[in-house]
C-alpha cells in the first residue's frame, strides 16, 4: 500500500503558522485582547536556557555545596521537551500519556535510558495511578511524587535535574533524590527570583530576545482595529520594558489599555486577597489605593476578581494568550470563561518534520501496519504470530521528533498527557502570535471533526487503499483547523 498512499498525504501538509481550534470561536466576538509576556510577547534563543543552566548549576556549586565536578557538564539543548514528568522519589524523568500510562522507552535516571523491564518492576506495570500524579497546575505536594514540566523555562531544570542525577550516579555517591529535586528547584527559582537572568539579559538583549518585529505587528493590527490590549505577566517592569522597547519601541506602552507585573500567576487568578498596587517609572511602589486601572500606568500584584471589578471585562469578550496552559490558561477558561490561546513554539519544529517524505512514509506505514496487525492476530499458528510480534515491535519505532522522549504531542499512539490538558484548557493553539496575521478579525475557528471510535465506519474514506490518509496525520484529540487562503 505504501506507493500510492504517498501523494494524498503530500497534497495535505500542514503550514506551520496555522491557528489549530479544539474549540469552536469566532474573533467577532472578541473585544479585548490579554497577553503574558515571556514566550508569548517575547521569544528567547537558545542562548536564555544555556543560560539559566550554567548560572543555576554554579548555585549548586557554591550555594548548596554540591561536588566541583558539576562544572564539567555543559546545557543540553534537544535533550529534554516539554510536558515530562519526574518522579522526585526514584529521581525519573519520563513521558506519559493521557491515560496516565508512561510510554516505556522514554524513561530517563540521569542522562540514561531505563529498561521497559525494570520500569515494569519498579511501577507493578506502566500505570501511574491519579493519587501520585501531580495536581491540577502541574505541582506536587501531598506526597504526590510526580512533578509535571509544562513551561518553556522548566527545560534547563529538567537537564540540570538529569545531569546531576547523572554525576552521582557515576560516582557512586549516596544521595537522597528528593533533596536533590528540591535544591535544583530552588536553584533555578533563584536564577529569576534574585533578577540573575533579568540583568543578563538586559545586558545583551539582541543575543536572547529573537524576531520581535512580528509581536509588533500583531499588537499594531490590534490596535488599528480599536481592540483592547492588556499584559499581565509574573516578571518585572523593569525587564518587561527593557524587552519590549526593544520588541515594539519606546511608545509600547500606548498600545496596552492596562499592564499588570510582578502578578505571581497562578494564585493571580484565584487569591482574592492582593490589591494591585501602581508602580512609578523609576520602579518605586506607591501605596494609593486604586480605583480604577489607568492607561499609561504601571500595576503589580493585584488579582483577577479587582482586574474584573475595575475594567469590567467579562467572559468571552476576551481572549487571553500564554504559553503555561496550567498557570496562564485553565483558571481563565474554567472559573471565568474567558476564551485562551495557548502559544506552543515546538509546534512549528514538529509541523515542519510532520510535512517531511520521511515522516508521510513512516505514518503511512504504521497505520497499514496496525491494520495488517488488527487482521493477523487472529491467526493463532507460530508462524502467524511469530510475523504478528515483528510488526507489534515495528510499530513501536523510534521517534523523530526528539531522541530521547518523541514528540510533545504523541507517545506512541496515544495523546501526552500534556496534549490532553491542551485541548482541555486552550480553545485554540498556535506557534506564536505572529499566526494571527494571516486572519482577520471576523475569522471563525472550526475544530477539525474527527471520528469518534465508534463513527469511523461511518466516515467518508479517502484513500484507495481503505485507510483514511487525510485524518492520518490528525488523528488525535487535537483537531485541528484548516488554514483560509486569502
Amino acid at each position: 500500500p505504501k506507493k500510492y498512499l504517498i501523494p494524498v498525504i503530500s497534497a495535505n501538509s500542514v503550514n506551520p503558522d496555522t491557528i489549530f481550534a479544539n474549540n469552536e470561536m469566532s474573533l467577532r466576538d472578541i473585544e479585548i485582547y490579554g497577553f503574558d509576556y515571556d514566550y508569548t510577547l517575547a521569544f528567547y534563543s537558545s542562548h536564555l536556557h544555556t543560560l539559566i543552566f550554567n548560572i543555576a548549576r554554579d548555585i549548586l556549586i557554591t550555594n548548596h555545596r554540591y561536588p566541583e565536578g558539576l562544572r564539567k557538564y555543559e546545557y543540553i539543548p534537544n535533550f529534554a521537551v516539554r510536558g515530562l514528568h519526574y518522579d522526585v522519589q526514584k529521581a525519573l524523568l519520563m513521558k506519559i500519556d493521557a491515560f496516565h500510562y508512561i510510554q516505556l522507552g522514554t524513561v530517563y535516571r540521569g542522562l540514561h535510558p531505563v529498561s521497559d523491564e525494570e520500569v515494569i518492576a519498579m511501577y507493578e506495570g506502566s500505570h501511574v495511578p491519579l493519587e501520585i500524579m501531580s495536581d491540577f497546575y502541574g505541582k506536587s505536594s501531598h506526597g504526590h511524587t510526580m512533578k509535571q514540566f509544562m513551561d518553556i523555562f522548566s527545560l534547563p531544570e529538567m537537564t540540570l535535574l538529569s545531569c546531576v542525577n547523572d554525576f552521582f550516579m557515576r560516582h557512586n555517591i549516596d544521595y537522597e533524590p528528593v533533596h536533590l529535586y528540591k535544591d535544583v528547584k530552588e536553584a533555578i527559582r533563584d536564577v529569576h527570583v534574585k533578577g540573575i537572568m533579568y540583568r543578563a539579559v538586559e545586558a545583551d538583549i539582541g543575543k536572547y530576545i529573537c524576531y520581535g518585529e512580528q509581536s509588533h505587528a500583531v499588537l499594531k493590527k490590534l490596535s488599528e482595529q480599536g481592540k483592547k490590549m492588556f499584559l499581565i505577566t509574573n516578571s518585572p517592569f523593569d525587564f518587561v520594558d527593557r524587552g519590549m522597547n526593544y520588541i515594539v519601541g519606546k511608545d509600547w506602552r500606548d498600545l496596552f489599555d492596562v499592564v499588570i507585573v510582578q502578578a505571581d500567576k497562578p494564585s493571580f487568578f484565584n487569591d482574592r486577597r492582593k490589591p494591585f498596587r501602581r508602580v512609578t517609572d523609576r520602579g518605586a511602589l506607591l501605596w494609593d489605593r486604586i480605583h480604577r486601572l489607568e492607561k499609561g500606568q504601571i500595576y503589580k500584584q493585584g488579582n483577577l476578581y479587582e482586574f474584573l471589578r475595575l475594567t469590567g471585562w467579562r467572559g468571552s469578550k476576551v481572549l487571553y494568550f500564554g504559553d503555561h496552559i496550567y498557570s496562564d490558561l485553565a483558571d481563565l477558561t474554567l472559573k471565568h470563561g474567558w476564551r485562551t490561546g495557548a502559544i506552543i513554539p515546538e509546534l512549528r519544529k514538529e509541523i515542519k518534520i510532520m510535512n517531511t517524505e520521511q515522516y508521510v512514509h513512516m505514518m503511512t506505514w504504521l497505520q497499514a501496519l496496525t491494520g495488517l496487525i488488527e487482521q493477523m492476530q487472529v491467526h493463532r499458528d507460530p508462524a502467524s504470530q511469530a510475523v504478528v510480534g515483528e510488526w507489534i515491535k515495528e510499530r513501536e519505532t523510534k521517534d523523530i521528533f526528539n531522541a530521547q522522549f518523541g514528540s510533545l504531542f504523541r507517545t506512541y499512539h496515544n495523546p501526552t498527557y500534556f496534549s490532553r490538558r491542551l485541548s482541555r484548557f486552550a480553545d485554540i493553539y498556535m506557534a506564536s502570535i505572529s499566526c494571527l496575521l494571516d486572519y482577520d478579525f471576523q475569522h471563525t475557528f472550526f475544530p477539525r471533526r474527527t471520528p469518534l471510535q465508534h463513527e469511523s465506519p461511518f466516515w467518508p474514506e479517502h484513500s484507495p487503499a481503505g485507510l483514511d490518509v487525510s485524518s492520518q496525520l490528525h488523528r488525535t484529540k487535537e483537531r485541528e483547523e484548516d488554514r483560509v487562503q486569502k
